[in-house]
């Protein structure tokens, strides 16, 4: 099984991006969106459970993003609108077979499939 995520690019503040999230075989369970700007840790920025159940915003990104599926290749989108120079990261998908309750899925070790990461810039 295999995450890819594309979609990254250069993009001026304010403008928006789409990343996508493209799962080989099947869906999982819950899906979720990590990122790490240089010199930082990696960072929690979206989870969301397949079933529509449950999804969860870092406070950095809340009404500025937004995840959402992308049925035929049994990922995820992320919408980032509004961007700022601070969201400039390599932005990696996760998923897991488990339903992630609300307050695990910020935690990076509870994702056991990972995809390589797509590099965002936003220049000021």
């Amino acid at each position: 099984v295999q995450l890819q995520a594309s979609g990254g690019g250069l993009v001026q503040a304010g403008g928006s991006l789409r990343l996508s999230c493209a799962a080989s075989g099947r869906t999982f369970s819950t899906y979720a969106w990590f990122r790490q700007a240089p010199g930082k840790e990696r960072e929690f920025v979206v989870g969301f459970r397949w079933s529509g159940s449950t999804t969860r915003y870092a406070d950095s990104v809340k009404g500025r993003f937004t995840i959402s599926r992308d049925r035929a290749n049994n990922g995820v989108f992320l919408q980032m609108n509004s961007l700022k120079p601070e969201d400039t990261a390599v932005y990696y998908c996760a998923a897991d077979d488990r339903s992630l309750i609300f307050s695990s899925m910020t935690r990076d070790n509870g994702y056991a499939y990972w995809g390589q990461g797509t590099l965002v810039t936003v220049s000021s």
